[in-house]
């Protein structure tokens, strides 16, 4: 039984690899010749170079070449055409079909004639080149492109269809009315509405040209943008490239018959986008005159509208200019030009210089990178002040790094005031001891460690006042660079004292060691506050949670700030003793102790610590210092008043 199904099914498959082969080639052969029989046009369609477009409907006369993958109009103007307009026109002709068609001869042998079609005179004419796509060879005699003219007649009675004349006069086809539509196309359907084609990304130079004599010019080096003419500066990377983008967002508004009388006197604004091996220049004159006598003197939402043309091309139209990339163009050396200053990576900077010349005597101060191990990061490599004088060996100290990154941060935000920061380009000596630099209140050298691809380098920026010291100015290089105006809180912000950039960090107890003995006396009345002996067991806290508070503030001690000693006449009023034991584990235990001496709060919030531990250094104490004292300085205090 299994055999008997067996050979069936076998029987089965073998019939119909043999109908599969022996008839659907020729169902494909018949379907596809069929297909070839109702196609129009043949092989002159699939690779089209040229058209021509005539008739009532396209007045003038509309030509398109094609330019490599692009189309360009050049009559009546010369001016790249809409791909999706050009590519409908292209495939309706690849794809033209006829629903029938007869004879010429035949026509008029039954006393018809071509007029009676709408054919003689046609209602629209399109002549196209085409050249064979299978010739590579130039020379070849197939890749001379031929030329090919259809014409386009009445609709048939139903209005569905439409009469068509073949390239070679002697078939009339009827076709659909798509490849009228879509050779009816207005010049503005086929023509495309951009102006600058290269993108922000490809654009290498920008330049603009206000007059003969008056010219800006920018240049990308990698991923930069710089002045080179008038100046030599560097640019905004942001406000140049929106500028670009701005200028590529452009559309033309209309295109105008003839010269307007006011392109004819006035001298344009040159406005060109260099690319790879390509450039491309609008010349924008004067605003298009408005309704009334005078230009409207609201500004419409899309911006003024100019007449405008390209460069190397004739056909004039008008555009608009939207106000803030009008304000860029007319003020492009200053609304591009970079604000910032300096240009560094924090983490590039191996040492800072600082010094102040208005100062007698005044050392310059130092705050060098410490060398760490590779597996670091910039963020978290310590620093160290250095200060000496000359000839002798420089005196070194622990820096504070949140200090010193936020002194970078305030260095790389420096930039020209707003809106006219850009004081003067080539300063002559007498404007320069005007704006303080003859001794500058700030020299700042940032050096930049070398690296295997890049040497070592370094930045240099002076900044000057004024007589009353409410004005800051800034020049960074050379003595003949460029001046800045700056906010004056640049000096606020880099002071020359060691005291400004030193850890705040003061002592941090390690995790075996303990605080066994708090002593707190008031200096003025020799009254003991506070005498409290702590066991050194371990796990042993205190149950008092003010005192709690107190323990875990003198166990990792910082300062808020420090201040200059130097000429203080204070009178301390308290004595904190704190007694350590820092042993741990079987080894002995071995005390020690710490002295610190307090003043009375200032003004609320404020309370001054010295300590000889520390070198006699004075500094505030932490917010949160000051609020674990107050309990036990002031132990009855009922608080604020409860309303």
């Amino acid at each position: 039984m299994r055999t008997k199904v067996t050979l069936v099914l076998l029987f089965l498959n073998v019939a119909v690899f043999f109908f599969i082969f022996k008839f659907e080639p020729g169902w494909r052969t018949e379907h596809a010749a069929q297909e070839a029989r109702r196609r129009v046009l043949g092989s002159e369609a699939a690779n089209i170079q040229s058209l021509e477009i005539t008739g009532p409907a396209t007045t003038p006369a509309v030509n398109l070449v094609r330019r490599g993958t692009a189309w360009y109009l050049t009559k009546p103007f010369d001016w790249p055409a809409n791909p999706l307009a050009i590519q409908r026109i292209v495939t309706d002709l690849l794809l033209l079909d006829h629903e029938t068609s007869f004879s010429v001869p035949e026509l008029i042998k039954n006393g018809q004639k071509l007029s009676d079609y709408g054919l003689d005179p046609p209602a629209l004419t399109v002549t196209f080149s085409s050249a064979d796509p299978s010739a590579a060879n130039p020379a070849d005699p197939a890749a001379t492109p031929k030329s090919f003219t259809l014409r386009l007649g009445n609709k048939t009675k139903d209005g569905n269809l439409l009469y068509l004349l073949s390239s070679d006069g002697q078939s009339v086809h009827v076709v659909g009315h798509s490849i009228a539509d879509s050779l009816a196309q207005t010049i503005d359907d086929l023509r495309s509405n951009t102006i600058f084609t290269i993108p922000v990304f490809e654009v290498g130079s920008f330049n603009l040209t206000a007059a003969a004599t008056t010219q800006i010019r920018l240049h990308r080096t990698g991923n930069r943008w710089s002045f080179e003419a008038p100046i030599q500066a560097r640019a905004s990377k942001l406000d140049t490239e929106l500028t670009i983008h701005a200028l590529n967002d452009l559309r033309v508004k209309s295109f105008l018959p003839s010269t307007p009388p006011e392109a004819a006197t006035l001298q344009p604004l040159r406005i060109s986008l260099e690319g790879n091996g390509r450039s491309e220049t609008l010349l924008l004159f004067a605003p298009v005159p408005g309704p009334g006598p005078a230009q409207p003197a609201a500004t419409p939402p899309d911006g003024v509208e100019y007449y405008a043309r390209m460069d190397k091309k004739d056909a004039f139209f008008t555009v608009a200019i939207p106000a803030e990339l009008k304000r860029s163009l007319e003020t492009a050396q200053v609304a591009l030009r970079e604000r910032r200053l300096l240009e560094f990576e924090p983490r590039a900077i191996s040492t800072i210089s600082l010094a102040d010349a208005s100062v007698p005597n005044q050392p310059e101060l130092r705050l060098q990178r410490l060398d760490v191990p590779a597996t670091a990061t910039a963020e978290s490599t310590p620093w160290q002040i250095m200060q000496g004088d000359a000839g002798q060996a420089p005196q070194t100290q622990r820096a504070d790094l949140k200090t010193v990154q936020r002194l970078l941060e305030q260095l790389a935000l420096l930039s020209a005031k707003e809106p006219d920061g850009f004081l003067n380009d080539a300063p002559t000596k007498p404007d320069l001891e005007s704006w303080g630099f003859n001794r500058p209140v700030r020299t700042i050298v940032l050096t930049l460690a070398g690296s295997p691809t890049a040497p070592a380098s370094s930045q240099t920026i002076r900044i000057g006042v004024s007589a009353d010291r409410s004005h800051a100015y800034a020049q960074v290089g050379a003595p003949e660079s460029s001046v800045y105006e700056v906010d004056p809180e640049i000096l606020a912000a880099t002071p020359v004292t060691p005291l400004a950039y030193r850890d705040r960090l003061l002592r941090e107890l390690t995790a075996g060691a303990q605080i066994i003995g708090l002593k707190l006396t008031d200096l003025t009345t020799q009254a003991v506050l506070l005498d409290k002996t702590l066991p050194p067991a371990a796990g042993g806290q205190p149950a008092d949670a003010a005192l709690q508070r107190l323990i875990d503030q003198l166990r990792v001690l910082r300062a808020k700030d420090f201040i200059e000693p130097a000429g203080i006449e204070r009178a301390w009023k308290y004595q904190l003793e704190v007694t350590i034991t820092l042993g741990g584990g079987s080894a002995a235990a071995q005390p020690g102790s710490m002295k610190l001496l307090l003043s009375a709060r200032l003004g609320g919030t404020t309370q001054l610590a010295t300590s000889e531990e520390f070198g006699g250094a004075v500094w505030t104490l932490e917010q949160s210092f000051t609020d674990a004292l107050w309990p036990l300085i002031y132990p009855n205090d009922p608080g604020p008043a409860k309303l």
